[in-house]
């Protein structure tokens, strides 16, 4: 399986209980064009477990059905390893998210 930064990400969110597709959206930042080729293309390959909820929690909760995914023990081990491969990354992306402050006040005309 190709192991992409944004699968990384979507396991993570798996395993943090993020468990639809727009629970996931959300806790990533990952667009649905992202999120929901790469949910099929993990349940394809048994990383995950899915199901859909009953028409009537939907129903009761006056929305679309959702489906919903769970890590599986080998998702689990490969998130593990996507962890180790991207370890470096992580600790770069929060610098980089810092809001950037400049180090004297801006010159005004």
């Amino acid at each position: 399986m190709k192991l992409t930064y944004p699968t990384t990400l979507v396991l993570q969110a798996l395993a943090h209980r993020y468990h639809y597709g727009f629970d996931i959206m959300d806790a990533t930042g990952l667009p649905s064009g992202t999120v929901y080729p790469i949910l099929r293309r993990i349940d394809r390959e048994a990383l995950v477990s899915s199901r859909w909820e009953s028409e009537t929690e939907a129903h009761r909760a006056q929305r679309p059905l959702r489906r919903y995914y769970e890590l599986t023990a080998a998702g689990e081990r490969l998130l593990a390893e996507s962890l180790s491969r991207y370890r470096a990354l992580h600790e770069i992306v929060p610098r980089a998210r810092r809001k950037i402050r400049p180090t004297r006040r801006p010159v005004t005309p």
